[in-house]
């Protein structure tokens, strides 16, 4: 074995993290008899040779090594290095090459290389899908679905197999890659899609058969029964019956303490995953059924009433761990699509009386990140929150402490109920960082914490740990609008130190224009600082002068100076300002027109909020924030606002059948694929909500959204 490594120039080579003169060691510890240290390789080769799905050179020069490796039946866990031969080769290229830059040809070259590769060697899958190692039996099928370049006969090997397979986790891993060569090659998409009915339909294991229905969800949803809510909530049932499982691969422990003299197995991300894999696998009656359903979820899509429905089914189980992964799959229902969700919410509400903690935990982050959406659950959380005083405040090994989410989600309800919990985290030593966010959600129902908040600004010393200590109690008293505090904000203003100065002085400018006329004391300050035009702070004073005092001829000099700014986002703060000022900036009409037409969209559009502000003719904004509307789905909570306010979408207008066409999609505007946001979906239910009072012809001048 490894004949030849030596020949190869591996230190000419680089990977992630430098010369690849390691990656023989690397290839030679996956052979190791020693579990640890085949860990340790496994964790290597992921890390560095293949980080985060890199392919370089000495990736390339890996592969004729790693099959040598899965052909040899002595070397354990080869299941891992199959895995890694398929992840190393089976990446597609995005078919638009003028998205590659140049930069990127290289690497794209790397991967259709390591593809061609890979592909060429996947024969040797064939043999090893009847290995005597069922983690090899496991891995086999995908590699064959994903890298063969004959999907018939991979499919004609796949369901020969199933017949005579023992092992249920190789049997799901077959109806699996079968649902992956289906997506890969279409023109036998049919044909498989009839196997997965049969397999859903017939006397099969409820495992298999729920298998065969996630697979037809994601390659042909087409062809899933009617009732299909009906089946999947029967076959829970039926794996709720079945003896708990204590996981699905033998697990080995390879973090044990190191007797006296020996050193100790380092800390690797693969046995960290594994541990966590076992830990959420132990006990549970069919620990891979989670994955199943979510592929189903993925494949059922925009049918939002029927994943509702079999989330509310999970969540009635008597199985807690059902219970759990309802919860979790019901997060990402929620945050993706637009639906009807009071009785899932409500039920999702129920698990944070549950005895087992990882259940209710889980529910309260779902409901924390819902905002309005956790109405129905409101009870429950005050409940949660009456009971559990110990989980008012989350303490980290690093950064300051936050609220807990139990917390988070009744303040973001506007719930006077999360009160004490916040009186509470404002006496501690440390206010948590979230406290002020938490005050502004609940509004006028805050202010009773007013004085706290004034107290504990006035006790923060100026030193380098200022903006952290000081910014939460801003935000807060900015939210409440508490102009009694305007003498230890200004105190705050003056002696902000240079650390973080910029952010402090911002945060205090802030809090003083919320505060509206009660900041009186502050004008001397304010214009102090508007004697510097042309600056980020003098725009911030500016803005708050004229909230303070009303003083048009004072502002509108730095304002027009800050529409000049060499940063975009310096302009943006100008126009947005001047827009504040309404009908008493109309003289700068003209320059914001000027903007319409920058590169910076962003700056385009707060032009068009302020033009419209300032003249109170919507015929030049309307198109341009139409445009940015459609150039960028995140500007649309800030154009509907505006809208909205403007009254411009009256029947049969162009802003009319975009807010309508926006209306009627069941997907969030802001929904990412892999990836998300913790205020999406705050940030989605509000712009459904603008959509419909610009729609109801609501106008009249507010503050700009």
């Amino acid at each position: 074995m490894f004949a030849g490594i030596d020949e190869v120039d591996w230190a000419s080579m680089e990977h992630a993290y430098g010369p690849a003169d390691d990656v023989p060691g690397l290839l030679q510890g996956l052979a190791s008899a020693d579990p640890a240290e085949r860990e340790g390789a496994l964790d290597g080769m992921y890390g560095a040779v293949h980080h985060q799905g890199d392919v370089y050179a000495c990736t390339l020069a890996c592969i004729p090594f790693l099959f040598e490796l899965v052909e040899d039946p002595s070397v354990p866990d080869r299941g891992g290095i199959v895995e890694l031969l398929t992840s190393i080769g089976g990446i597609d290229l995005d078919d638009d090459e003028d998205e590659i830059d140049e930069e990127e040809i290289e690497g794209a070259a790397n991967y259709a290389m390591a593809a061609a590769a890979v592909s060429a060697g996947a024969g040797v899958f064939f043999a090893l899908m009847a290995d005597d190692d069922p983690g090899v039996r496991v891995s086999a099928p995908l590699a064959l679905a994903t890298l063969h370049g004959h999907p018939a006969r991979v499919l004609t090997l796949l369901r020969d197999r199933l017949a005579v397979e023992p092992d249920e986790e190789v049997r799901l891993a077959l109806v699996e890659a079968a649902g992956r060569v289906a997506l890969r090659h279409r023109p036998l998409t049919g044909q498989i899609a009839d196997w997965l009915s049969r397999l859903a339909a017939e006397a099969y294991p409820p495992g298999l058969r729920l298998a065969a229905l996630a697979q037809l969800a994601r390659c042909a949803p087409q062809a899933l029964p009617g009732d299909v809510v009906r089946v999947v909530a029967g076959l829970l049932r039926q794996l709720r019956s079945a003896p708990a499982q204590q996981g699905c691969r033998p697990v080995e422990a390879h973090s044990e303490p190191a007797a006296d003299g020996e050193r100790a197995a380092p800390v690797t991300l693969v046995g960290q995953l594994r541990a966590l894999s076992a830990q959420e696998s132990t006990g549970r009656t069919a620990p891979w059924a989670a994955d199943l359903l979510r592929t189903l979820h993925v494949g059922l899509d925009d049918r939002v009433a029927e994943r509702t429905a079999l989330l509310t089914d999970q969540l009635c189980s008597p199985d807690r761990w059902q219970r759990i992964d309802a919860v979790r799959m019901s997060s990402g229902l929620i945050r993706a699509w637009r639906g009807s969700y009071r009785e899932l919410v409500r039920l999702v509400g129920e698990q944070l009386c549950s005895a087992e903690p990882r259940l209710a935990e889980a529910a309260s982050h779902v409901l924390e990140e819902l905002f309005g959406l956790a109405a129905p659950a409101a009870d429950a959380l005050a409940a949660r929150v009456a009971a559990d005083p110990g989980a008012w405040v989350k303490e980290w090994a690093s950064g300051p402490p936050g609220l807990g989410s139990a917390v988070k989600a009744l303040s973001r309800l506007g719930d006077a109920r999360a009160l004490p919990a916040l009186a509470a985290a404002l006496e501690r030593p440390e206010v948590p960082h979230d406290v002020g966010f938490a005050v502004g959600y609940l509004g006028p129902a805050a202010r009773p914490l007013a004085g706290a908040l004034r107290r504990r600004l006035g006790e923060v010393g100026l030193d380098e740990s200022a903006y952290d200590r000081a910014s939460p109690l801003l935000a807060g008293l900015t939210a409440l609008r508490a102009g009694e505090a305007a003498p230890e904000v200004l105190r705050v203003l003056r002696g902000a130190p240079e650390y973080r100065g910029e952010w402090l002085r911002t945060a205090a400018l802030r809090a003083l224009g919320s505060f509206g006329p009660a900041a009186h004391c502050a004008v001397p300050e304010l214009r102090a600082l508007i004697r510097r035009p042309g600056t980020a702070a003098a725009t911030e004073a500016a803005e708050a002068l004229w909230a303070v005092e009303g003083d048009a001829g004072a502002v509108l000099p730095v304002l027009i100076e800050g529409l000049q700014a060499e940063h975009a986002h310096e302009r943006r703060s100008a126009a947005s300002a001047l827009g504040r000022l309404g009908g008493q900036a109309a003289v700068t009409a003209p320059r914001l027109r000027a903007l319409l037409g920058h590169e910076e969209l962003w700056l385009r559009v707060d032009a068009a909020i302020a033009l419209w502000e300032v003249s109170g003719r919507a015929g030049e904004s309307v198109p341009v924030l139409l445009a940015a509307w459609e150039q960028n789905r995140h500007v649309r909570v800030r154009v509907a606002g505006c809208l909205a306010r403007m009254g411009a979408a009256g029947a049969g207008s162009d802003a009319a059948h975009v807010l309508r066409a926006e209306l009627a999609s069941v997907r969030r505007h802001n929904a990412m694929d892999g990836g998300y946001g913790s205020h999406d979906t705050y940030e989605d239910e509000k712009l459904l909500a603008l959509c419909r009072r610009a729609l109801m012809g609501n106008s009249g001048k507010g503050p700009t959204t």
